[in-house]
């Protein structure tokens, strides 16, 4: 296994360095830009000259729906805003070591130099930079402090017994799977929870708020409730006395500078949205200038659909079958935005939707509760229900049809979470589970759309390992499938993967099912496991899956003395062209998989998750650590990834993109280095899922992009604050920053 370090321009808090060296502006004359009639251009300049690597803003509310595009000037100082629909935009600029600059009104066709101020201080420049900056003060426990001993000892809880595992619990696996910690809301102490004893007091009461209050006490439980809420009020406390991050994020360089972002406003100021769609993953030419489709999960029963072209946005409502099919819960206690409102009401919890290649979005949709039909259990004539009957599932399917304006519901035995089509001949819709569940579903849609028979066209299996080395699935050991899960379907990554007796002359099955979810180029169906360490699973369907389907899983890298780092906690992945496997880590890094790279044998009774760390390798993303911790991989968090296998956004063939999570970012992995696109405004951006679409191949960057949406719980958290609706986020590189 190698680990590499991402490229990460921070330096040491020396405010000489930060105005001088970190961000140099240019003091030469800087020529404007030709600007065409639907475009706005300038210069940016301070006190300092001409600045390079900042952005330029330009924000209309005169379209339908709100429309934000984004640029960064080039090393003149210089700025291009392309392709502006007709209306008056507020201009601005900001950049890291500035205070932004006074918005100026314009219509397109115009040129408009901005003149922002030099910050006074390193305490108003920090004001600007990503939450995860903020989010590093925070002092984690030490690594002599574990395993912990509970409340009658250090308070951390008994189960945790690294420091790593209580980093993972504050990432991505807990504290920060809804929203970020570090923008200003968290940093700071809200009024209506000021008035308690202890900075601790007020985050237990803070955690408790609203219809999530529940699930965030629970996440402060894994790690010892009261020593973590006291750790994140010294956190904010020291923050409200005065202290600021240390180490400073770059601005943009090289071909950073040349993305363009568009966003557009959709969905309600009460909805959220956790993924969107915009083609077919499998061919990116389709529905070209279509519509982008997006699952608002637990806050809405409507699929929202924006119109790039025009700039409209709608909906198309989402059915649930039976009067009995849960809600959402009433706020825990009331919250500072809302009081006790209770502003999600979704009965159906889209959580991922997919196009396929006749126009339709599959989607993953509640359709009645979770007691399952008789089909699905011990005495069905069904083959999976034979092998591994299944008593319950949280989330079936459901697909709407465009050009029908139909939506029509499927009852899957087996719970649904993320999905992916294959490309083989009955159009296999693959989907993962969220973690628990025990077993792997899929959908015939070619054999669904022929007889709309939803239990003869699904399918499912467990995960079974081939221990006992024979090369076919035989009859396997197993222990209780005991994964603990959220309200949601998510693994709480608490329950061990092998929790079975080994039998040398059996195959043995895990306690695990899939997150994330990826199909390779050989038809092989990759998913990740939740947890710590944590790992991957590649599963080879066979010919006849239920029977057949056979497991091999790989166990992040983690204390391996075979392994030169350790890395942990996966969440989402992907698939490149190649067949390597692309993981994001809660550890702080992106994570790469190549199974060709493997020495040893990948079956048997040794093959059960450390067979191959050489097949691993780990870049450690951009970005400060923890304040006192020194292992590898840095604070920010990586919710999903997704491989660009078809140069969409125009970095490359087979590009891996994580979310930088805390970061207001997607980051890159371009030859070996990474590209960080960073969203300036609202500060507060966090995706999920994402797709490329190639509406014209023949108008090189414009007519291609990357598209995902803002998928935090809590877009009132942003910059902007209540009142803000959801956005769509379509990025595009240019050559350079000046391109028309």
């Amino acid at each position: 296994m190698r680990v590499l370090k991402a490229v990460c321009f921070s330096l040491p808090l020396f405010a000489l360095i930060y105005l001088m060296v970190t961000w140099i502006p240019v003091r030469a004359q800087s020529a404007e830009p030709k600007i065409g009639a639907d475009e706005i251009g300038g210069v940016v300049s301070s006190t300092n000259g001409a600045e390079a690597g900042v952005w330029v803003i330009a924000e209309t509310t005169d379209l339908p729906t709100r429309y934000i595009k984004e640029v960064v000037t080039d090393e003149r100082g210089r700025y291009l805003i392309p392709d502006l629909p007709k209306a008056s935009y507020s201009v601005w600029a900001r950049g890291y070591g500035l205070i932004d600059s006074a918005k100026v009104q314009s219509p397109p066709g115009k040129v408009v130099d901005l003149k922002p101020t030099v910050a006074p201080n390193r305490a108003a420049a920090a004001q600007y930079f990503p939450a995860n900056y903020w989010y590093s003060l925070m002092k984690v426990p030490e690594r002599n402090e574990f395993p912990g001993t509970g409340p009658s000892g250090n308070g951390i809880s008994p189960n945790l017994k690294s420091q790593d595992e209580w980093i993972h619990l504050v990432k991505t696996d807990s504290c920060e799977s809804c929203h970020q910690l570090g923008n200003k809301y968290t940093r700071t102490i809200p009024p209506l929870f000021a008035n308690f004893a202890t900075p601790g007091e007020s985050w237990m009461r803070r955690v408790l708020s609203g219809q999530a209050g529940s699930a965030m006490m629970g996440g402060l439980s894994q790690l010892g409730p009261k020593r973590a809420a006291d750790l994140f009020g010294d956190w904010t406390d020291r923050i409200a006395h005065g202290e600021f991050p240390s180490e400073m994020p770059p601005r943009p360089q090289g071909v950073e500078r040349n993305v363009v972002i568009t966003q557009w406003d959709w969905a309600d100021p009460k909805a959220y949205l956790h993924d969107e769609i915009s083609t077919d993953k499998r061919n990116p030419h389709l529905y070209a200038n279509g519509l982008i489709y997006g699952a608002p999960e637990e806050s809405r029963d409507y699929l929202p659909v924006l119109d790039p072209v025009h700039s409209t946005i709608s909906e198309v409502k989402t059915t649930y079958r039976d009067a009995d099919t849960p809600g959402q819960p009433p706020p825990l206690q009331p919250s500072n935005f809302w009081g006790e409102e209770p502003i999600w009401n979704s009965h159906t919890t889209v959580h991922n939707p997919m196009f396929d290649a006749h126009g339709r979005v599959w989607y993953t949709s509640r359709i009645r509760a979770n007691s399952n039909p008789a089909f699905c259990k011990a005495g069905s004539n069904l083959i999976s229900a034979k092998l591994t009957p299944v008593e319950r599932s949280g989330r079936q399917l459901a697909v709407y049809d465009p050009a029908t304006k139909k939506v029509s519901m499927i009852d899957t035995c087996f719970s649904t979470h993320h999905l992916i089509f294959a490309s083989d001949a009955d159009d296999t819709l693959w989907t993962s589970s969220g973690g628990g569940g025990g077993v792997v579903g899929w959908l015939n849609t070619k054999m669904w759309d022929r007889t709309h028979d939803d239990a003869k066209s699904q399918g499912w299996t467990a995960l079974v390992l081939d221990t006992n080395g024979n090369g076919k699935r035989d009859p396997y050991v197993e222990g209780t499938q005991s994964v603990v899960t959220a309200p949601s379907g998510e693994g709480l990554g608490v329950s061990r993967v092998l929790n079975a007796t080994p039998d040398p002359t059996k195959d043995t099955r895990l306690n695990a099912a899939f997150y994330g979810l990826a199909v390779g180029p050989d038809g092989m169906v990759w998913g990740s496991v939740l947890g710590f360490p944590g790992g991957i699973v590649r599963l080879n369907p066979g010919s006849n899956p239920p029977e057949t389907a056979l497991a091999e899983y790989y166990e992040v890298p983690w204390n391996d003395p075979h392994a030169p780092v350790s890395g942990f906690s996966p969440r989402g992945m992907d698939v490149d062209g190649n067949g390597v496997a692309w993981v994001a880590l809660g550890s702080g890094h992106l994570a790469s998989f190549d199974r060709r790279k493997c020495k040893g044998l990948l079956k048997g009774p040794r093959a059960t998750g450390r067979q191959c760390p050489e097949g691993w390798t780990l870049y450690q993303t951009p970005g400060p650590k923890f304040k006192n911790v020194t292992d590898s991989g840095s604070v920010d968090s990586h919710y999903y990834d997704w491989v660009d296998r078809f140069d969409t956004l125009g970095l490359g063939r087979n590009t891996p993109i994580v979310t930088g999570n805390t970061s207001d970012s997607l980051i890159a992995l371009v030859n070996g280095k990474f590209v960080i696109l960073r969203v300036p405004y609202p500060m507060g951006f966090y995706a999920k899922g994402m797709d490329g679409r190639i509406d014209d191949s023949n108008t090189g960057w414009k007519g291609k992009g990357l598209w995902t949406t803002w998928g935090t719980r809590t877009p009132f958290h942003s910059e902007t604050g209540k009142g803000t609706m959801p956005k769509v986020v379509h990025f595009q590189i240019r050559p350079n920053p000046l391109a028309h």
